[in-house]
C-alpha cells in the first residue's frame, strides 16, 4: 500500500510569496510567504497520509517495521530524513549545523536548564544531526564553507577595510584552523565602534570599479544582503564564505559543522530528520557565536569540491552523499512503465508532468507538487507517465 501526503507549509518571513504557488501550484489565498514545505515526520512539521488521515508519525509508531524494514527501526527507530522544499526570496542566517554527538549533548543540557522547545534562545531541537543536500529547482544563490584561506586575505586586502587590517594581518601570520577560527570569531562579534566603522567602510566599497570578479562577487552579495540586514555582522560573510550559484538539477552536500547561508531560489532539501540551527548573523532570530564556534569545524573548501556528480543509469541520476540517513534520486518519467524496488521506507515527490505510481492495485496520479509515502512493506512500485520524480530513502 501506497499513500498520498498532506504536507505542512511553514511561513518563514523570508520565503518566497508566489514560488510554490508558480511551481506546484500551491495554494496561498493570503498571500503569505511560504518559505518551506516539509515531507516527513518531523513532530514541528509532520506530513499526514490522506487516505487514512493519520500523521505520518502515528502511522510509524503504530507500524514501525513493516514501514521502516528492520535495519531502519533498529538503527533509528523513526524515519532517518526529512524531505523539504525551500523557497527563498531574501536570505537565510549563516548557520552550522552540530554533529551528532553535540546535538545529543545540547539536547539534554538545555532540557535541564528547562529551557522550552519553542523557546526563542532555544539552539538544539532535537538530538539529531543535520547534513544536508540541495537540490536546484531554479537558479540557487547559497555560500557554502570556508574560502581557501589564501582567498580570504586577497579579498579583505583588496578591498582594504582599514579598521579590520589589524585581524587580517593576524590571519596572514597564521594560516590554519586556529588563526581562521580567531578571525571568524573576531568579526562575528565586532561591537561598538569598531563594528560601526567596519561596516562603514564596507559599504563605502559597494561602488569601488576595476575589482577583482571575487571580490565584485562578494561585494555584490553583501551589497544585497544591507537592504535587509544593514548593521549585521553577516555582512562580512561574502568575503569568507565560498559563493555558490546552482543551476537547476545541480546538487550540493553541506556536512555538518560547516557555515553556510542560502540566499535565493527554490530548491529541494534532504537532510536527516532534525531542526538544529546555529546562527550567527543575517538574521533577527537568537545569535550564539559562541555555541556556534564550538561547532564549527575550521576547515577551507574549494568551491569544486562542492558539486555533487550524479551517478546516472537508466533515466535515473543518483546523487551519492557521505551518510546513511537519506539518499537521493531525480528519475525522469517517459511514458512506459517501469519496476521500482523499496530497499525503506520512501518519499516520492513529483518535480513536473503527470506520473502514475503503481503499487499492488492501488494506483495513485502525481502532478507537480503531489508527493506519497512508500512503506518498506510496498517491496516494490511500478511508475509511468511523463515527469520528473524525486526519491528520497535511506
Amino acid at each position: 500500500m501506497i499513500y498520498k501526503l498532506k504536507n505542512v507549509i511553514q511561513n518563514y518571513a523570508w520565503g518566497s510569496a508566489d514560488s510554490l504557488s508558480t511551481l506546484f501550484g500551491v495554494d496561498n489565498p493570503n498571500d503569505e510567504p511560504q518559505a518551506e514545505l516539509w515531507m516527513g515526520a518531523h513532530p514541528n512539521g509532520c506530513s499526514r497520509l490522506e487516505a487514512l488521515d493519520v500523521s505520518l508519525s502515528d502511522y510509524l509508531n503504530k507500524h514501525r517495521e513493516s514501514a521502516l524494514g528492520q535495519y531502519t527501526a533498529t538503527r533509528y527507530g523513526e524515519l532517518p530524513y526529512l524531505f523539504k522544499v525551500l523557497a527563498a526570496r531574501t536570505p537565510l542566517s549563516i548557520q552550522v549545523h552540530p554533529n551528532k554527538r553535540n546535538s545529543e549533548l545540547g539536547f539534554e543540557r538545555e532540557n535541564q536548564l528547562g529551557i522550552e522547545l519553542t523557546a526563542g534562545n532555544r539552539n538544539y531541537k532535537d538530538p539529531n544531526h543535520k547534513p544536508e543536500l540541495v537540490y536546484a529547482i531554479t537558479l540557487y544563490k547559497a555560500m557554502n564553507g570556508f574560502r581557501p584561506i589564501a582567498d580570504i586575505i586577497a579579498l579583505f586586502e583588496e578591498i582594504n577595510i582599514d579598521v579590520l587590517n589589524n585581524d587580517v594581518t593576524a590571519l596572514k601570520n597564521a594560516q590554519n584552523a586556529e588563526g581562521l577560527k580567531t578571525f571568524f570569531t573576531t568579526l562575528l562579534t565586532l561591537s561598538g565602534s569598531k563594528q560601526k566603522q567596519a561596516l562603514a567602510e564596507l559599504s563605502q566599497c559597494y561602488a569601488l570599479k576595476g575589482l577583482s570578479e571575487n571580490a565584485t562577487e562578494a561585494l555584490k552579495y553583501s551589497h544585497e544582503f544591507s537592504e535587509y540586514y544593514p548593521d549585521d555582522n553577516g555582512l562580512l560573510a561574502p568575503l569568507f564564505l565560498n559563493i555558490v550559484e546552482l543551476k537547476p538539477g545541480e546538487a550540493m552536500f553541506l556536512h555538518a559543522e560547516t557555515p553556510h547561508a542560502y540566499v535565493q531560489g527554490t530548491a529541494l532539501e534532504i537532510m536527516a530528520s532534525s531542526d538544529n540551527v546555529l546562527r550567527a548573523g543575517l538574521t533577527p532570530k537568537h545569535i550564539d557565536v559562541e555555541e556556534l564556534v564550538v561547532n564549527t569545524l575550521f576547515e577551507p573548501i574549494s568551491t569544486d569540491a562542492l558539486l555533487l556528480s550524479p551517478l546516472k543509469k537508466e533515466g535515473t541520476s543518483h546523487f551519492p552523499v557521505p551518510v546513511d540517513d537519506f539518499k537521493f534520486d531525480v528519475v525522469e518519467v517517459i511514458g512506459f512503465e517501469k519496476k521500482s524496488y523499496v530497499r525503506s521506507a520512501e518519499i516520492v515527490f513529483c518535480l513536473e508532468g503527470v506520473v502514475d505510481i503503481i503499487s499492488g492495485s492501488k494506483v495513485i496520479t502525481l502532478k507537480a507538487g503531489d508527493s506519497i509515502f512508500v512503506p518498506y512493506s510496498a517491496a516494490e512500485y511500478k511508475y509511468k507517465g511523463k515527469g520528473q520524480i524525486a526519491r528520497v530513502y535511506n
